[in-house]
């Protein structure tokens, strides 16, 4: 029998998505499945995105421009400018989904076993993308006790090799909601020049942060210009996460033409959804005050609740819309499992992510979950309570 290849062998599988058959078997069962396991916002996506693609006439569907049409990158830059960002149309390519842009950054930035340092835990799919891309991925732990504030500076230099292309991190962070403050930007920033190598910032949050608190991009730091790339994308800003559409930001330009070639191999990024996401941009800034207002009050409401239930740790999000949980269980994936296969309360349950496959250290994160505050707030309070019910029943 031909064999498969050792680097799809160790592509890793989805913590989020890998629960997916159990949830559907307890559906197909009658039971419902409270999801908190993913990021889908119930947010309503802006009318005007759905009524661009209605109303567009299109007799050829053609493809379009590999970096993505001049039309959608200028308002991409203007929508940039808006954010005291500083960038042009030229600066910026239009992927397919923000993790294209990743895997291209990576592609990039980065030959077979140079090296990506990235504060854990972190969005589960960079294991992946650093797989694919033959990358090694170096972890840095961020703790719960200090809400995973970025480890000290000196953490990141004691490993910095001469195989060290970047260093790499999600802000507000998938999956712990942190916002990295001015300060912790600035030390990056330091480093990063230091040393020669790449920053790169993970920003498709960048809208939603709460306490007062307020986001800074990296393309914001002076003197930084050669060293930063931005991955955006449309789908949690504007609820689109089905258009696929992403964006890979910087200001080196030889990075740009490098990363071009390897979105001209995979020709163009879809025209109707281009189509919306160009029309997203004009979504008016009430839009982003009320979803902030009512992203804040599920968090407020997920918080109050969790500490309800007994021998848990919470690390306190600031941005995004996730929470890491630490439970007092030993293996959060069989506690996971067991949620969709064996429990119910008044036949309801709740889906969870495990937090194990949100690091690269072996053994961290086994007793902890990822929440997502994605729902509205009945069902929040609801799955806080099955869960609180079901650790006390829990015999793991």
């Amino acid at each position: 029998m031909p064999s498969v290849s050792h680097k799809g062998l160790s592509m890793p599988q989805s913590p989020i998505r890998k629960l997916v058959p159990f949830a559907e078997n307890a559906k197909k069962k009658g039971v419902k499945v409270i999801h908190l396991n993913i990021g889908q916002p119930d947010i309503k996506t802006p009318q005007q995105a759905l009524d661009a693609v209605k109303n567009t006439d299109i007799d050829v569907l053609e493809y379009s421009r590999t970096e993505g049409s001049e039309e959608f990158r200028k308002k991409i830059a203007g929508y940039y400018v808006k954010n005291n960002i500083p960038v042009e149309a030229s600066d910026i390519i239009v992927t397919t989904g923000g993790s294209e842009a990743l895997a291209f950054a990576m592609s990039t930035i980065a030959d077979a076993n140079d090296e990506i340092i990235i504060p854990e835990p972190f969005y589960a799919n960079y294991n992946g993308f650093a797989t694919a891309c033959g990358v090694t991925v170096v972890p840095v732990v961020s703790k719960l006790e200090d809400n995973f504030a970025l480890p000290p500076i000196e953490d990141f230099e004691k490993l910095i090799t001469p195989r060290t292309k970047a260093i790499l991190i999600c802000n507000p962070g998938n999956p712990t909601g942190y916002l990295y403050s001015k300060e912790e930007i600035q030390k990056l920033a330091a480093l990063v020049k230091k040393q020669n190598i790449f920053l790169i910032a993970d920003e498709v949050y960048r809208e939603f942060t709460y306490d007062n608190k307020a986001h800074t991009s990296i393309l914001k730091e002076p003197g930084l210009d050669e060293h930063a790339i931005i991955i955006d994308s449309v789908s949690k800003r504007y609820s689109m996460c089905g258009a696929r559409i992403g964006f890979l930001v910087s200001k080196n330009k030889e990075f740009i033409a490098t990363a071009l070639k390897f979105a001209q191999a995979r020709l163009s990024p879809p025209t109707y959804a281009q189509i919306a996401s160009e029309a997203a941009l004009d979504t008016p800034d009430s839009y982003f005050k009320e979803v902030n207002t009512e992203y804040e009050a599920r968090r407020n409401l997920l918080l109050s609740e969790l500490e309800k239930i007994e021998g848990i740790k919470i690390a306190r999000p600031q941005g995004a819309f996730y929470c890491i949980v630490e439970l007092p269980i030993k293996d959060a994936d069989h506690f996971a499992q067991w949620l969709l296969e064996e429990f119910r309360v008044d036949n309801e349950t709740v889906m969870v992510a495990p937090a194990a496959g949100f690091y690269a250290t072996e053994g961290l994160g086994s007793n902890q979950i990822r929440i997502a505050y994605v729902l509205d707030q009945d069902s929040l309070k609801r799955a806080v309570y099955i869960l609180g019910e079901a650790l006390k029943s829990y015999k793991g």
